[in-house]
Formats: C-alpha cells, structure tokens, sequence
C-alpha cells in the first residue's frame, strides 16, 4: 500500500509543479496584458501624428512609445523567468511558438515607428502594422487559456482573452476612426470595417460575460450607464452617414480618440481585475493542492509505522471509470488505513474525471474561435478577400443552411483537408 500512496503523492506533486508552470504564465498574460495597451495607445496616436500637416504630435507621440518600450522590456524578462522555461512538455511547444513569434513583430517595431514619423505610410497601412505584433500577443494568451489544466484557472483566462480581445478590435475601432475622421469622410470600406470591429466586440465580450468572474461582470455592467458610450455612439453615426459628398469637421478625430481611450482604459481596469483575480486563483489551487500532499504523506507515514508483519488487508477493485467493482474484508489490522489509500485512488480518480469534463465545458468557446479563425484565413486565401469580407461569406452560409457558425467552419476546413494535394 505504501507503493501506491508513492505514486499518489507523485500525482499530487506533479500537478502542484504544473500550477507552478500556470502561474508563471499568468504572471506572463500580465505583461502581455501591459504591453498590448500601450501599444493600442500608441497604434492610435500614430494616426493622429499621420493625419497632422506638422510634428505638434510628435512630443506625445513619443511618450507613448516610450510607454510602449518600458512594457515590451518587462516583458522580454518575464520571457526569462525560470518557471516558464523550466519544463518543455508538449502543451508548452505552441505557446513557445507564439512567444517567438512576438518577438519576430517586437523586432519589427523599430522600422515601422520610425516610418511614422517619416510619415511614408498611411494610416491604415500603420493600423495594420501596429496590429500584427498585438495579434502575436493576444495568440500568447490564448494559448495559456488552450492549455490551463485547471478549470477555475482556465474559466478566468477565457474571460479575459474575450476581454482582452474585445478591447483590441475596440482599439482597432479608435485607430480607424481617427484615420476617417481625420480624413473628413469615411469610405465604404472603413465603414464596413467599423461595421465589422463594432459586431466583432459583441461576440468577444458575451463570452467574456459567459466565464467572468461576479467581481468583474459587476464592473462591466458598471460601464452600460457611463455617458461617454452615448457620445461614442452618436460619433459613430456620425461616421457611419458620411461620405465623400457629405464630409464631416475633421476636428472631430480629437472627441473621438479621447471618448473611444476612455472607454479602452475601463475595459483595461476590467482587465486588471482580472488578472489579479487569476493569479489570486492560481495561488490558491497550488494552496489546496499543498495541502492535500501535506495529507497524502502524514497518511505514508502512519503506513511506514505499521508493523511489516501485519495480515495482508482486504482488498476492493475499480474499473476503468473509478467505479467500485467488489469489496472483499480482510483483516482488522491495518485495514482501516488502507482502505484509506484505495479510497484516496478512488477520490483522485473522480476528481481527475470530473476536471476533465469541467475543462471541456470551458473550452468549447476556445475550440470553436480556433476553427471559425481557420475558415476565415482559408477563405481570405482563397477568394482574396478582407476579414470583415470573409467573416460575412461564413455567416452567409451559416444563415443559408439553418447551422451554427462552428458548423461552416468545421465543414469548410474538412473539405480542404480532402482536396488532392493536401
């Protein structure tokens, strides 16, 4: 029995090193969290230097880089931290692979600030390029979520990556703005793609609503009687009628940059509550986790007392689903205590069956934007189309046929996979 309670405890210990490992990553997503807001700032204000005949800008600009390199270097630290790189179990391969693919767009930063003071890119083509680094860091979080193996763990960073991704396509929504804005009009394509941000938003934060925590679902509908989302809102109308007959004061980018910064900077309060509402979680899962080995080995040590000579106990039979097949008594002595270990097999069992459901429940909002991003970048591939464009074909077909979304997704991806030559 001693033998078994061995391997008992080399479970428990086990999962403790591998909430050890979470936390390190959520101290990560942290940082992450960090860096993606200065560099949504920044995005930002870059299209307001753009959009200016002169370098009045340039001063603030410059601030909010300097933000933006303090984040990115707390970062690049916390990519050293021991705990994250200590084990490379397979689960961690991808998130290695997002990580060194943020540093690959970190790189990229240098040309393209330096491009915007130059002013020899546009303010779209700057969008797009402040955006592909953030999308490199909000993978990384995803990617935390994906492999948490603890469902509370996981719940919390579900929340917040819809939170954290809302707020991104929320901070694209400002970048655009003030590039219409500034322009005196909004085109048919900026407007489809305000359309598209705007949509995109809700879908992130009614997932976000579905795994938040109460303390911070409290704080967002907080936010619903906040007056600056009806001045945001009346903007947007206002950029949504313009055009190139019916032009707008460009003056109006200014209003617009500060209410939509306004609203960015709640969602990153919620963010932070998040955050720490996760490692607070983490802690006390690695908390509960100690304390079970704590009991797991004072119980080892009253089965080291026993007098090796002792009757051999009963013994009692599970089967694969942990389910008791048969109890045959044996002796008293010892009996009690060992009982104590097969029930402790039988408890650890259970507990692993019911969090591998727990963790499936939880991930299906996760498995389901992985296959609806797939088709939309198979789709952008194969019809040289927009993402707004491609997102609007799958649920074109999702309304046609009467199915989920999920269901266009998996059944185009599927028919790739059968094409010849893939």
């Amino acid at each position: 029995m001693s033998r078994a309670l061995d391997f008992i405890l080399a479970a428990r210990r086990s999962e403790i090193q591998g909430l050890q490992q979470l936390d390190a990553t959520c101290e990560l997503v942290a940082k992450v969290s960090q860096l993606v807001h200065t560099l949504q700032r920044e995005r930002g204000y870059s299209n307001i230097h753009l959009g200016s005949p002169d370098d009045q800008c340039q001063d603030a600009l410059d601030a909010l880089t300097a933000q933006s390199k303090l984040a990115e270097s707390v970062l690049l630290d916390g990519f050293e931290q021991p705990d994250l790189n200590r084990a490379c179990a397979a689960e961690k391969v991808r998130l290695f692979n997002h990580i060194a693919a943020v540093l690959h767009g970190l790189e990229g930063l240098v040309r393209l600030r330096a491009a915007v003071r130059r002013r020899t890119l546009s303010a779209e083509e700057s969008t797009a390029a402040f955006s592909r680094p953030i999308a490199a860091l909000l993978a990384v979080v995803f990617e935390a979520a994906d492999t948490a193996s603890d469902p509370k763990v996981t719940r919390c960073l579900v929340a917040l990556f819809n939170m954290m991704q809302g707020k991104e396509l929320a901070g694209q929504e400002r970048a655009t703005g003030v590039a219409g804005f500034i322009n005196g009009w909004f085109s048919p394509v900026l407007i489809q793609r305000l359309h598209f941000l705007g949509e995109s938003q809700q879908r992130c934060f009614e997932t976000f609503v579905d795994f938040s925590t109460p303390e911070a679902l409290l704080a967002w509908k907080a936010l619903a009687a906040e007056p600056w989302q009806t001045e945001i809102e009346q903007l947007r109308l206002v950029a949504m009628r313009s055009s190139e007959q019916q032009p707008i004061p460009a003056s109006l980018h200014l209003p617009w940059f500060e209410l939509t910064t306004t609203r960015i900077d709640a969602f990153k309060a919620i963010e932070d509550q998040l955050t720490l509402e996760l490692r607070n979680q983490c802690h006390c899962s690695i908390a509960e986790a100690s304390a079970e080995l704590d009991n797991h080995r004072a119980l080892l040590k009253r089965l080291g007392s026993m007098d090796s000579t002792a009757a051999s106990p009963g013994t009692r039979l599970y089967n694969v689903q942990a389910t008791e097949l048969e109890s045959v008594p044996g002796d008293a002595m010892g009996h009690q205590l060992n009982r104590s270990v097969l029930d402790l097999v039988h408890e650890q069992n259970q507990r692993l069956l019911a969090l591998h459901d727990e963790l499936a429940v939880v991930r299906t909002s996760l498995d389901e934007r992985k296959w609806v991003e797939r088709a939309k970048g198979l789709l952008m591939e194969q019809h040289k189309v927009n993402e707004p464009e491609a997102y609007r074909l799958l649920q074109q077909a999702a309304m046609s046929q009467g199915v989920r979304l999920l269901e266009v997704a998996r059944t185009l991806i599927n028919q790739e996979k059968g094409r010849p030559g893939r």
